[in-house]
């Protein structure tokens, strides 16, 4: 190992440590607490505009320099309705329910105690991203209010924007009189120090990735902590032969063109062949007249003349962009069996007014987020109601779908005698 990474695996090990013992302070703090560290942070956010802003130029100077696209210096860019978002999140999940303490299914057994489950924090977030620095506020504030420390380890694209921010948590944080290191951002851009901070399982509980594929598949392969994630979102919108036409429309071309780059974007559509003649002219037009260019299966194309064939690749291949699968299938069943073979396990709806096949759909497609009559774009936390979401997991343990503050926390029984001891 090279002096280099020495030094980093010391810094990291020493802001695990950190972490730690701030999570024994967190999980006896207060809602009253917690929310006020958040507003605190809302307040020096407002106060310290005009220096993330000159912090954030120098990251977008760079971002120039090195060739960044437009798109990724937008996503970059603290502008003041960048930064009136934050600080309407910050007092946004300030004002959610605090799920931390929230004791349920108390029973009294036979045996004279009583037996429940509290809701505790996990303990030690270390959540791993790219570009964007309104995720360092979005996560510091969803962690602080699920009573978790977090350790931040941003893009080296926003290292200046993200101390800067930094250094707002941490005068947010002390002004109610809370660890500073129940928010630690990542001082150095070495990549060493992502290896670190996912082989610490003595210091951190969970890892969180924010990014692309290749983040993700790096920390899914390497880490020696547990890991929330989802890899892709190949999403299907299937329209059954009991559409409702009108719904069939709207709701797959929304789930196409209301983004493109996004997750919960539909990226295959299924059609019931009965209905195929019927539909697909008309919503193959608006896909067109929206820029969307369409690969169709063998007998989409006998319908819509000059479609490019698709392929398998394009089957498993999750575009976020203005692109479009289309198959045509016999029914039901074989969209399911569709979607059980491409699928990533994100999101998937069925266009029906069947209830037996909806609920059939329901029970047997095996998807975080499963929708009847609805776009796949809901596949969000704000949408769910969550107040907001740290990320979109596919895993089925812990948590699943859009992540929450229930999805930051976990549970434990608890017992309650009286003296009592087992016969």
């Amino acid at each position: 190992m090279t002096q280099n990474n020495t030094s980093v695996e010391t810094l990291m090990q020493q802001l695990g440590q950190a972490a730690r013992e701030a999570s024994r302070t967190l999980v006896v703090a207060d809602t009253a607490q917690k929310n006020a560290a958040l507003v605190a942070i809302a307040e020096q956010i407002e106060q310290q505009r005009a220096r993330l802003q000159s912090e954030n130029a120098k990251d977008l100077e760079a971002g120039r320099a090195n060739g960044l696209d437009a798109a990724m210096l937008d996503r970059l860019t603290l502008s003041d309705q960048a930064l009136d978002g934050m600080i309407t999140g910050l007092r946004q999940i300030a004002a959610l329910k605090d799920p931390i303490g929230e004791i349920s299914q108390m029973a009294p057994l036979p045996s004279g105690i009583e037996v429940g489950k509290m809701r505790v924090p996990l303990g030690v977030v270390g959540i791993i991203y790219e570009s964007r620095p309104n995720v360092t506020i979005d996560a510091a504030a969803l962690c602080l209010k699920s009573g978790n420390a977090a350790i931040l380890r941003g893009g080296s694209e926003a290292s200046h924007s993200n101390q800067a921010l930094a250094q707002c948590i941490q005068a947010g944080l002390k002004a109610a009189d809370l660890p500073e290191a129940a928010v630690q951002v990542v001082p150095t851009t070495d990549r060493a120090a992502v290896g670190a901070l996912i082989t610490m399982p003595e210091f951190v509980d969970v890892i969180i990735p924010r990014g692309g594929k290749g983040l993700i598949e790096r920390i899914s392969a390497e880490a020696r902590v547990p890991v929330i994630k989802h890899l892709d979102g190949i999403c299907h919108v299937y329209i059954d032969d009991a559409a409702d036409a009108d719904k069939a429309y709207r709701v797959a071309l929304n789930a196409k063109t209301h983004r493109y780059g996004v997750c919960n974007a539909m990226e295959t559509l299924l059609v019931a062949d009965s209905r195929a003649l019927e539909i697909l002219p008309g919503l193959v037009k608006a896909f067109v007249d929206k820029g969307v260019e369409l690969r169709g299966c063998e007998r989409t194309r006998e319908i819509i003349a000059d479609m490019p064939a698709a392929t398998d690749e394009d089957w498993a291949t999750e575009y976020l962009a203005p692109i479009l699968s289309i198959k045509v299938v016999p029914d039901a069943q074989a969209a399911m069996a569709h979607i059980a073979r491409y699928s990533s396990g994100h999101t998937e709806a069925i266009i029906t007014e069947n209830l037996t096949t909806a609920r059939r759909f329901l029970a047997q497609v095996d998807s975080s987020s499963v929708m009847v009559n609805a776009s796949t774009r809901f596949a969000d936390g704000f949408e769910y109601g969550l107040g907001a979401e740290i990320g979109i997991s596919t895993d089925k343990f812990h948590a699943r779908g859009p992540v929450g503050l229930e999805g930051l926390s976990s549970q434990k029984y608890i017992v309650f005698g009286d003296g009592t001891i087992r016969e």
